[in-house]
C-alpha cells in the first residue's frame, strides 16, 4: 500500500474515533442534564382515566345567598380549579363553584382515599355582607348599576375564586383567593383553624397603589413535613409567587400582610418568571399549588396559556398547559431552571371542551399515603385529578 493511502486510512481512523468519543460525551451529558432535572422537577403525573372528572357540577347543593336573601344552587354551572390539603388522614378538596348567574364560591369535598369525595352542602367561603363586598359583589347583579350595551358577557361574573392553601407553623390554614367584581381581579387572604369557618383578612396588594390593579393566584412557599405543607420561612421572610401573564413576588413577616417586590428605580413590580416566544407558555404564566421547597431549590408549578401566534404550533392557540420552574432556595426570586415542555396538557375530551376549551389549570397538590395527588379544573368545567408515585420523585 502506497505511504499517503495508509496516511489517508490512519486519518480516517482518528477522525471515526473521535466522533463516535465526541457522540458517547454528548449523549453522557444529556443523561446528566436529564438526571439532573428529574432530581427535582415531577417527572411525570399520570391522568387517573377510570375515575376523571372525580367532580362534576350540580343543581343538588343548595344554600341560602346572604346578600340576596335567595336559595342559590350555588355549583350549578361550574366546578373547577381546586386546591388541597391533608387533614386528619383525608384529603380536603377546596374548588371554586359556579352557579348560573355566574357567582363564585368556594365549595369543600372530603376523600378517604384521594380520588372519590364526597361534597358539603353549603360553600364555606362566598361573597357576604362584609368588609370585602365592594371586591367580591358585582353590583350590576342588584340593579345598582347601570349595565352598559359594550359591557361582555363575563362582566356579569363576580365572587371568591382560585383558591391555594398552605398551613401555617402553629396549625392554621392560609388561603389565598382571587375576590372579582366583575371588573377587577384582587389577591385576597384568609385564615382558618377547622377548614370550614374562615376570616378574611383583605387584599395581599392592600396599598393605595395596587389595591385596583388587578392581581391573583397566590403561591405561598411551603414545605412538606410529613404531609402536610408548613408555610417556609426564607430569611426571616415567608414568600408568595402571584400574577397572571407574568410572575410576581411578595414577602411578609406573619402570612397576612404583605410587601411586593419593586424596582428601586422604577418602582414598578418585579417580574421573575414570564412568557416565552415559540412556546407552549407564549401567551401567559400563572401559579399552579403552593411552591415547594426542596433541596435543589423551591419548585413551582406554573399554569400557562398558548399564544395565537408565535406560539408551540402543536397545540391549540389558548391551550392551558402546566410546566415547572426551579428557583434559587436562598434567594426566591432568582430562576435557576425551567422546563422547556408542559408535563399535563387537554388531551381529554371533558379538558377540551366546556366553559373555556382547551383548558387543564393545575391548583391542588398534596402528599397522601405515599403518592403525590394533582388536582386541576378542566375546560373550566370539572375537576380531575393525576398522581405521581413517591419513588419517582426527590423532595
Amino acid at each position: 500500500m502506497k505511504p499517503f493511502l495508509v496516511l489517508r486510512k490512519i486519518k480516517l481512523i482518528i477522525t471515526l474515533a473521535f466522533l463516535i468519543l465526541l457522540y458517547n460525551c454528548k449523549e453522557k451529558a444529556v443523561a446528566k442534564v436529564e438526571e439532573k432535572k428529574s432530581t427535582w422537577a415531577f417527572p411525570e403525573f399520570v391522568k387517573v382515566d377510570s375515575l376523571n372528572p372525580i367532580l362534576n357540577p350540580s343543581p343538588d347543593y343548595e344554600f341560602t345567598d346572604p346578600i340576596t336573601g335567595k336559595i342559590s344552587k350555588w355549583e350549578e354551572r361550574n366546578v373547577l380549579n381546586p386546591t388541597a390539603v391533608v387533614k386528619d388522614g383525608k384529603v380536603y378538596l377546596m374548588y371554586r363553584a359556579q352557579d348560573l348567574d355566574g357567582t363564585s364560591r368556594i365549595g369543600m369535598a372530603v376523600s378517604e382515599d384521594g380520588l372519590r369525595f364526597k361534597k358539603m352542602d353549603a360553600p364555606v367561603l362566598f361573597p357576604d355582607n362584609d368588609s370585602m363586598k365592594v371586591y367580591e359583589w358585582n353590583y350590576k347583579k342588584d340593579g345598582s348599576q347601570k349595565v352598559n350595551s359594550e359591557d361582555c358577557y363575563f362582566c356579569y361574573f363576580d365572587g371568591v375564586e382560585d383558591p391555594r392553601i398552605v398551613e401555617s407553623s402553629d396549625g392554621d390554614y392560609i388561603m389565598t383567593y382571587t375576590s372579582y367584581d366583575g371588573k377587577t381581579a384582587r389577591l385576597s387572604i384568609a385564615s382558618s383553624k377547622d377548614l370550614i369557618t374562615w376570616v378574611k383578612h383583605g387584599l395581599v396588594l392592600k396599598d393605595e397603589k395596587y389595591k385596583d390593579t388587578w392581581s391573583k393566584a397566590g403561591a405561598i412557599i411551603g414545605e412538606l413535613k410529613g404531609d402536610k405543607v408548613i408555610a417556609k420561612k426564607i430569611n426571616g421572610k415567608y414568600w408568595m409567587y402571584f400574577g397572571d401573564t407574568y410572575l410576581f413576588i411578595a414577602t411578609s413577616d406573619d402570612l397576612i400582610n404583605w410587601e411586593v417586590a419593586e424596582n428601586e428605580e422604577s418602582g414598578k413590580l418585579i417580574s421573575v418568571l414570564h412568557p416565552r416566544m415559540g412556546y407552549f407558555d407564549s401567551r401567559l404564566v400563572e401559579p399552579g399549588p403552593y411552591a415547594l421547597y426542596k433541596d435543589e431549590g423551591i419548585l413551582l408549578i406554573y399554569n400557562s396559556s398558548n399564544a395565537a401566534n408565535f406560539n408551540d404550533p402543536t397545540l391549540p392557540k389558548f391551550t392551558y398547559a402546566a410546566a415547572q420552574a426551579l428557583y434559587d432556595k436562598q434567594n426566591p426570586y432568582k430562576l435557576i431552571d425551567r422546563t422547556d415542555s408542559y408535563f399535563i396538557h387537554p388531551d381529554k375530551e371533558y379538558e377540551k371542551i366546556g366553559e373555556v376549551n382547551e383548558v387543564c389549570f393545575v391548583e391542588g397538590l398534596v402528599f397522601f399515603n405515599d403518592t403525590w395527588f394533582l388536582y386541576y379544573g378542566t375546560a373550566d368545567s370539572k375537576i380531575a385529578v393525576a398522581t405521581s408515585k413517591k419513588l419517582d420523585f426527590q423532595y
